[in-house]
């Protein structure tokens, strides 16, 4: 359970930092922020891990938060680049 709340812990934190970093239209509330951050942790660790070797060793670290940011940072970018074509 202490798991569970840590990963929707770092979601809102990596969420808010990268709508601090990329403001814009984003829209929604912290839900949404914890969605995407969470989003955006499972995306920057499974491509940390993949391109750069990047290991994990435990859930409250420096390179997973700052690996939760790029994460949402690549999903709020593709998310712009697809409402702008679809508009």
């Amino acid at each position: 359970m202490g798991t569970i709340i840590a990963y929707i812990i770092i979601g809102l934190l990596g969420g808010a930092i990268a709508k601090a970093i990329l403001p814009g239209k984003q829209g929604g509330g912290w839900l949404s922020t914890i969605g995407l951050g969470i989003g955006g942790a499972l995306l920057g660790g499974f491509l940390g891990g993949a391109l750069l070797g990047v290991s994990y060793g435990n859930i409250f670290s420096v390179k997973g938060l700052i690996f939760s940011v790029l994460g949402a940072l690549l999903i709020l970018v593709i998310g712009g680049w697809v409402q702008r074509r679809n508009a």
